[in-house]
């Protein structure tokens, strides 16, 4: 298992295992952020090709990352909730239609919808897991199939939820919303940078991932994927530089092709862009392959331990290597669990009724070893 420890800043005696909150910023990200701040200091250096070269690399990188050949059809955004706005602004939709959403669902891809739902007098249908613990992702899957019909006119989902890690099986929910002419949006926020996504097996509308998590970017920025659906819409912004030929001022009239006119304002951030280009730069080299495998070396022994506990994780294909919801036995009083965690430095978060861990390739089995000292600790 090869040790990416020092790619990062993180103090030895902290065991961070909580990637799906923020992660830590990879020290090559850190620096190109450094050089972007010093660029203001010197205006003069700055071209006006300045603005469009590295925004453009960043569609490319995106779009490689998610499977896609339409860089396009990407745009910079500055949070999922930007994204998740462009869409409801856009969304085919008439009164009666239906907004199929899971229960709990990360709030910025709830109210966005609750509001489009008030305004074009939608229903909205939240799908909550099945009261089982027993093939609960099975069950909770074949419950947002089941909700599907002519009157859906969105699906909105992440990848893997927020709080527990649960996978949803999106090839097989876009084949069925497709099929009743509605749209899916997904919120890959938690999946993107981590574990494969690919838009050629999951035909999306939609897609919206911020980059400070999984991506191992900055807080501030991140992309959105639009497909056909969204061609002839419009922006949240009147950007200047959402506008056709707009490296040419005499020419600002009709709007960017494909996605690009959905940017947001200043896109050009010369200090979040490149610390984001960076950042895609190094999931690419490392690939979501290795990750997978690394997460999966480390939780193997803590999974079997919590088995052991009789804790509750979820089944090997409803979720994913990185993002592991734990429930505890009845027993086990939870801010026992935060206080013998905390003494260690063992940072985790706790979503509902779940534990969540989540670690990444900075990660070592002494990280796992201290986190399961610590629940023996308060399962004693």
């Amino acid at each position: 298992m090869k040790n990416y420890r020092s790619l990062f800043s993180i103090a030895d005696d902290v065991h961070y295992l909580n990637c799906a909150y923020v992660s830590p910023m990879p020290n090559a990200v850190s620096v190109a952020g450094m050089k972007g701040l010093l660029r203001k200091a010197e205006p003069y250096k700055i071209s006006q090709a300045d603005f469009f070269t590295d925004v453009e690399k960043v569609r490319h990188v995106f779009a490689n990352l998610i499977g896609s050949s339409e860089p396009q059809r990407v745009a910079v955004i500055p949070s999922v909730s930007y994204g998740i706005a462009t869409v409801a602004h856009n969304l085919p939709c008439e009164a009666g239609d239906e907004i199929i959403v899971a229960h709990e669902q990360f709030p910025g891809n709830i109210y966005a919808w609750q509001v489009l739902a008030k305004e074009r007098q939608l229903t909205i249908k939240t799908i909550a897991p099945p009261k089982t613990l027993h093939n609960r992702g099975a069950l909770w899957n074949e419950a947002i199939l089941k909700a599907i019909t002519d009157k859906t006119a969105l699906v909105a989902l992440p990848h893997f939820h927020w709080a527990d890690g649960t996978r949803f099986e999106l090839a097989a929910i876009a084949d069925k919303v497709h099929r009743y002419g509605g749209v899916l949006v997904i919120d890959g926020t938690q999946s993107i940078g981590t574990y494969p996504f690919d838009l050629r097996e999951i035909h999306a509308d939609a897609v919206v991932a911020a980059s400070y998590k999984w991506m191992m970017g900055p807080y501030g920025i991140g992309a959105a994927w639009f497909g056909p659906v969204f061609d002839n819409g419009r922006p949240l912004e009147e950007s200047w530089m959402g506008r056709l030929n707009s490296e040419d001022f005499s020419r600002l009239v009709d709007y960017q092709p494909g996605a690009v006119r959905y940017d947001v304002g200043e896109k050009s951030n010369f200090i979040l862009i490149p610390m984001f280009l960076e950042a895609l730069h190094l999931i690419r080299e490392w690939g979501t392959a290795q990750i997978q495998s690394h997460c999966s070396q480390l939780t193997a022994p803590l999974i079997d331990f919590l088995t052991e506990a009789g804790c509750y994780t979820e089944d090997p294909h409803w979720r994913s290597e990185h993002l592991l919801g734990v429930r505890f036995p009845q027993t086990v009083a939870i801010e026992r669990v935060r206080e013998e965690l905390g003494r260690r430095h063992v940072p985790v978060s706790y979503r509902g009724d779940a534990m969540r861990i989540s670690p990444h390739l900075y990660n070592t089995p002494a990280d796992i070893e201290t986190l399961t000292e610590g629940l023996k600790a308060a399962f004693a």
